[in-house]
């Protein structure tokens, strides 16, 4: 069972794994043993709740096919144990990221004040500048 948070789970049984060669140097080891996971998780058949599902749809992430399957691949350890804890963490990470709804930004305006101070510093920044200028007769 993949916890994602307190009322939020996903049964194992739908994720699917693969084992793999991984890419890269490692001498032997690389060509002899499949260490790298490749993680399939099927969004739209999945367990998740409806907003998990629609959020994730929407994410712009190269990780997820249009057909709405997250593929992760993770190689970073020797040990395919490792290796399929890794993968398991990007995923529960990925589904935590859709879980935080941003705040959607108010629209200000500077005060007055604020616009006269900046416009006073410009204008005591241009007249020390125009002191370092040579001085002509």
């Amino acid at each position: 069972m993949l916890i994602i948070s307190n009322t939020v789970a996903i049964p194992l049984h739908e994720i699917e794994w693969s084992a793999i060669r991984a890419q890269g140097s490692g001498g032997q080891n690389v060509n002899k043993v499949s260490t790298a996971i490749h993680l399939r998780f099927d969004i739209r058949a999945s367990s998740l709740p409806e907003h998990y599902k629609q959020r994730l749809l929407a994410l712009s992430d190269q990780r997820i096919s249009k057909e709405g399957v997250v593929v992760i691949k993770a190689q970073s350890s020797r040990s395919q144990e490792k290796n399929r804890e890794q993968a398991l963490q990007r995923l529960a990470e990925l589904i935590k990221s859709t879980a935080i709804v941003k705040k959607p930004r108010r629209v200000t305006k500077p005060s007055k004040n604020s616009q006269r101070k900046r416009m006073d510093s410009k204008t005591r920044h241009g007249k020390q500048k125009a002191l370092r200028r040579k001085v002509l007769d």
